[in-house]
């Protein structure tokens, strides 16, 4: 089981600013086109007005606030679910594998392209989850509706290989047998994958 600390400044993702400037511009001279353009070859590379290397793969544990087991039920789960598939359209992450628990969730992410960033992306999926589940569980009084749902802190890592994404996996996957929930970590329904994430 993964406690729950302070975040802290992770690392993001190196950009190279217009890396093909120079290149697309050999040969280039008064009243002539540059070699590649003139030749109408990989003309999209002009586009290009960033690069992104060395984008990571984050593992993400985050508790809810008293460690209230509040997660493990299929509508419940299904909106923590279908916020992770908003990410892509929302903040340019894209989510990978997860296990829900009842007081806590495991995801793995990465950035994609103008992806805002880990701390945004992070709290704005905290916030539109919170909503959702509040909304769920409808107006019973002026407390529950305002209650946090989440812990302020989450925990993260950054992942420097597909065998650590993989060993990270094997892992968490397995908490809820560790935690006496099921038998194999293939019957715990909270489970899956929603994009394929590669180091």
């Amino acid at each position: 089981m993964f406690a729950c600390v302070k975040w802290q400044s992770a690392l993001w993702p190196r950009s190279l600013t217009a890396a093909l400037h120079g290149f697309c511009n050999l040969g280039a001279g008064r009243g002539r086109q540059p070699r590649l353009q003139q030749h109408g070859m990989h003309k999209h590379l002009r586009r290009l007005d960033r690069i992104w290397i060395d984008a990571p793969i984050y593992f993400v544990t985050a508790c809810t606030k008293n460690r209230r087991a509040v997660l493990a039920c299929d509508r419940t789960a299904q909106i923590l679910i279908e916020e992770w598939r908003a990410a892509h359209e929302r903040h340019r992450w894209a989510v990978g594998r997860y296990v829900i628990m009842p007081d806590h969730v495991h995801f793995f992410c990465r950035p994609e392209f103008d992806a805002k960033t880990f701390s945004e992306f992070v709290g704005s999926w905290k916030t539109w989850t919170s909503r959702g589940v509040h909304k769920l569980c409808g107006p019973r009084s002026t407390t529950a509706a305002t209650a946090a749902l989440w812990q302020r802190e989450f925990f993260d890592h950054i992942l420097r290989s597909g065998e650590s994404y993989s060993e990270k996996w094997d892992y968490v996957r397995n908490n809820p047998v560790r935690a006496g929930l099921v038998s194999v970590a293939d019957e715990w329904t909270y489970a899956g994958e929603l994009q394929w994430l590669r180091l």
